[in-house]
């Protein structure tokens, strides 16, 4: 496929025109073949490399919001919520994992995530080639101190140049402050180990986590609905590396776009940008060419309008209109659709979103509204938007 007439990201502040081949899955600056079958006119287009969302609960994305924080620690709101046997985590429980996971990936490929760091087991029969987003192979990983008895046998078991994903210092208290020494006493940050919302750790205790392996993941929303308070100003100016992620619509308030606008209020959008390509890609030790556009990079790409501003301020302008993975099509909007290739139309199925609009998306839409509804009897709300066909 070639990709023309569109500005290209090259930086948070920067992009440039030119035009994209994509072939096998990937990126080229360069004609690939003479026959280069599709083309897409993309002029008055922005394109920027796909989103990485690098902490995700993916099964649980049809889920209200749970709680009435906030509370001191993240052990005292899940014994608040966890009611298997109550409703609403009882309905929702019923509905098939394998149905809430790619509802969980579509939430994501709305909003422009290409990849997703689930932090939960991987279902290597489910995260295929038909999946809609990238979900992270290569990490260890353990839910919390609290909720996995076996995490320093599972730290020690990850290999050394592979992240490990933990729940940790999430809460206000003494309790999830301790957990950043627990860890450090076993070793955590003399390796590349992933604090997940870290919003105990103080200016005290930036010595500790300053010059280590170490890096952390912000869910701000999440952060502020359960807790009250999200990361420390001195440790989001600290240096350490910090990516972005949505957590869940548990706690959330939404999808990446809605995680953006509320981590604005705390930072920049330059360095809200990295967060969401560069920076995770480091952090999830991906593969070259993740979280950015380059020669020979993966074909994850998200399309919006331009509107001459940079990169970094359209993430927060706009929605994505087409959204491709691994060089194919995953997502387009109703409004874009007249700009593509009929060919390339055949196999999406249409889904409205409130708030975000009309799209073909590369899913059997009407099979899994039909389980879902089958099983969940009230109207469908995905990250607290109301989805219909």
């Amino acid at each position: 496929m070639l990709i023309e007439g569109a500005r290209v990201a090259i930086s948070p502040t920067n992009a440039v025109a030119m035009n994209l081949w994509l072939h096998n899955g990937l990126v080229s600056f360069f004609p690939v073949s003479a026959n280069h079958g599709s083309t897409l006119n993309l002029k008055n287009y922005l394109i920027l490399p796909g989103l990485i969302n690098a902490h995700e609960h993916l099964e649980l994305n049809l889920f209200p919001r749970l709680g009435r924080g906030p509370y001191p620690n993240a052990n005292a709101w899940a014994k608040d919520i966890y009611h298997p046997q109550e409703p609403p985590v009882r309905e929702h429980l019923h509905i098939s994992k394998s149905i809430r996971l790619r509802w969980g990936a579509l939430k994501n490929l709305i909003s422009g995530v290409t990849t997703v760091a689930h932090h939960n087991a991987t279902y290597p029969e489910m995260f295929n080639g038909t999946f809609p987003v990238r979900v992270v192979r290569r990490f260890g990983w353990a839910h919390s101190i609290a909720f996995s008895p076996d995490w320093k046998s599972r730290m020690q078991q990850t290999p050394a140049d592979c992240p490990f994903i933990i729940h940790a210092a999430e809460g206000t208290d003494e309790t999830a402050n301790k957990e950043l020494y627990i860890l450090a006493e076993a070793g955590a940050l003399r390796r590349p180990t992933v604090f997940v919302h870290a919003v105990a750790i103080g200016p005290a205790d930036l010595p500790t986590l300053c010059g280590s392996s170490a890096s952390v993941v912000w869910c701000p929303s999440s952060n502020q609905f359960t807790l009250g308070r999200s990361l420390d100003t001195t440790l989001l100016c600290s240096g350490i590396p910090i990516a972005l992620g949505t957590d869940s619509a548990m706690t959330a308030s939404g999808d990446m776009l809605d995680e953006l606008h509320v981590a604005h209020s705390m930072t920049s959008t330059k360095r809200l940008y990295r967060m969401v390509t560069s920076e995770p890609a480091r952090i999830l030790n991906l593969p070259a060419g993740f979280g950015k556009i380059c020669q020979g990079g993966p074909a994850d790409l998200i399309v919006m309008p331009d509107t001459t501003v940079t990169p970094a301020d359209a993430l927060l302008e706009h929605s994505p209109e087409l959204v491709i993975v691994g060089g194919r099509i995953r997502l387009l909007s109703f409004n874009f659709a007249p700009h593509c290739p009929q060919n390339l139309l055949k196999s999406l199925q249409p889904l409205h979103l409130e708030g975000r609009g009309r799209y073909w998306v590369a899913e059997d839409m009407a099979s899994l509204l039909r389980e879902t509804k089958r099983t969940l009897k009230e109207d469908i709300r995905l990250a607290g938007k109301a989805v219909a066909a």
